[in-house]
């Protein structure tokens, strides 16, 4: 993973998804041409604490490398160095893996 040069904003998480294996049992690898974007993404870069409206802060309890699963139709898209990203927000982050 090389250097991104992109900080998010407060809120959002840079995310790279990752391509999902789909292979039978027997090992066919099947075609992705009618199949979703996937869910799951390594963590890029994490933007700062998110403001809500009573003063408080929400942070990020992920930090950069980690696996998350993040809501089906969430984030932008975005491209850096050839490779599509998503800038997503804290909110749609449902799950981190756990190490």
């Amino acid at each position: 993973m090389s250097r991104i040069k992109y900080k998010p904003t407060a809120g959002y998480v840079l995310i790279e998804p990752q391509e999902a294996v789909r292979k039978t049992p027997s090992g066919i690898v099947l075609p992705d041409t009618h199949e979703e974007k996937p869910q799951v993404g390594r963590v890029v870069a994490v933007g700062g604490p998110q403001k809500i409206g009573d003063g408080g802060e929400i942070k990020a309890e992920w930090k950069v490398g980690d696996m998350v699963v993040y809501s089906k139709w969430s984030g932008k898209e975005f491209k850096v160095e050839g490779k599509e990203m998503l800038f997503v927000k804290f909110d749609d982050i449902l799950a981190v893996e756990v190490k």
